[in-house]
């Protein structure tokens, strides 16, 4: 933390910094929250104009998929260079220099109809996106830690996914937009600069309160220390194998889910958009009551696995099964659109699995790792889970387009559905193997430990 840069006189004790005041905490916050929620809002901004690229640019459900795992593949880079940079810089720098890279990465992906320039632009974002998260970490645990860190963690969290929800909800809002695949990305890069100017008041809020208030030391990065890997156990390994297949299956089918909606159940962009915000919406409200329910009841484990065998037959239903009759999908405040019920239903318990898997799944590594191998455990748990999440968005679309999948041709997505339900039968094969090793000898409290018991 940089220092006064006025000395204490020679002989004499410097006075201790008062803390600083719950006004200027909440600021950072919002300001910090508000950079993360246009982070968000770029990465998934792509996804609404999924058809228009496929026929204004001729695009295929491939080269769509690469737009999405070229994203990870910058996202693993920075991951293995950790948060160095970071620490070097300090956050204030390092938020505004990853939110002009977000920034730059929007404009990128918006202003040229080559592939390769929008690839370059979301790989740029996945530089910038990232590091600017794990630099958002960093400033809340320097500002809020011993005064409500688990809040402010939780409310930057669901302000962050509102950019997700947002995103799907400009098919109504800005409907306008969509009559080309750029101004909507054009959009995204103005939510884009709202990021960079929070980040600069971030910036100036803490270059005012150094040296006038006492702020907490940031946690150190947290990095891979491979040679530790064969200490983990076996619980462990079946976490990260649930996490790598979990994401996998929900990411990618978040990623097509508007145009599949749109293509293969013939409804519109703007309900589309509604049905898809639905997951980020259910995580924003679920994913904290979720957390105390299961810190009060314990059943770690088996609510993983109850969580996984729930999601195991939701895309081979929206594939298979009656659309049933319309419902009226109503956002407050964003717009309403009739939706099948099968839709909704589906999409709706799969926002419940999205909210309760997380909820479950990243705290449970605590209480498997000890302490000091923690940094190490969650770090290469998140590599992981970034390399599954890239891989499977260019089969998806490989599928789609092997099988000539399009709104002539809505049997040509059952293959796609089928790939998201065999990793999802696969998550519940690590699932049980996690439930069976904690009910057994070698548990680690994951049944059995709450808030009433502790440790």
């Amino acid at each position: 933390m940089p220092q006064p840069t006025s000395a204490p006189l020679a002989g004499s004790v410097p006075a201790e910094l008062p803390p600083p005041s719950p006004i200027h905490r909440w600021l950072i916050l919002l300001f910090v929250s508000l950079a993360m929620f246009g982070n968000y809002y770029v990465y998934d901004s792509m996804w609404p104009v999924i058809d228009l690229m496929r026929s204004q640019l001729d695009f295929s459900y491939e080269q769509i998929g690469y737009l999405s795992s070229v994203y990870n593949a910058a996202a693993i880079m920075v991951l293995l260079v950790g948060g160095y940079v970071i620490d070097r810089w300090g956050t204030k720098k390092a938020i505004t220099v990853f939110a002009l890279i977000c920034l730059f990465a929007a404009f990128l992906t918006a202003v040229s109809s080559r592939y390769e320039v929008i690839l370059a632009g979301r790989f740029l974002l996945g530089i910038g996106a990232e590091p600017l998260i794990v630099a958002a970490i960093t400033v809340l645990s320097k500002w809020f830690k011993g005064k409500e860190l688990s809040f402010a963690f939780g409310v930057n969290l669901s302000i962050s996914r509102l950019g997700s929800a947002s995103a799907d909800w400009s098919t109504s809002f800005a409907s306008p937009l969509y009559a080309n695949w750029q101004d909507p990305l054009w959009l995204a890069t103005a939510v884009a600069g709202i990021s960079v100017t929070a980040a600069i008041l971030y910036w100036i809020m803490e270059r005012r309160a150094e040296g006038r208030f006492q702020i907490g030391n940031a946690q150190a990065a947290e990095k891979i220390d491979f040679r530790s890997l064969y200490k983990f156990s076996a619980s462990y390994w079946y976490i990260v194998a649930l996490c790598v297949v979990f994401y996998a299956a929900i990411f990618p089918f978040r990623t097509f889910a508007i145009d599949y909606f749109q293509q293969a159940h013939g409804i519109t962009r703007e309900a589309a958009g509604l049905l898809s915000s639905l997951l980020p919406v259910a995580a924003i409200i679920l994913t904290p009551l979720f957390g105390l329910w299961v810190d009060k009841v314990g059943r770690r484990s088996l609510f993983m696995a109850a969580g996984t065998l729930v999601m195991v037959p939701l895309f081979l239903a929206v594939t298979y099964l009656p659309a049933g009759p319309d419902i009226n999908l109503v956002i407050p405040f964003i717009g309403s659109a009739p939706v099948p019920l099968t839709l909704f239903v589906v999409i709706f318990l799969l926002g419940a699995v999205f909210s309760l898997i997380p909820a479950v799944m990243w705290p449970s590594v605590a209480y498997i790792v000890e302490e000091r191998r923690l940094g190490s455990a969650f770090a290469l748990m998140t590599l992981c889970q970034q390399i599954g999440w890239m891989v499977v968005p260019p089969i998806v679309g490989l599928l789609n387009d092997i099988n000539n999948a399009g709104p002539e041709n809505t049997a040509g997505y059952a293959p796609s559905m089928w790939f998201y339900t065999g990793l999802a039968t696969t998550g519940l094969f690590f699932a049980f193997k996690l439930w069976r090793n904690e009910t057994g000898p070698n548990a680690h409290g994951l049944e059995r430990i709450t808030t009433k018991t502790g440790v």
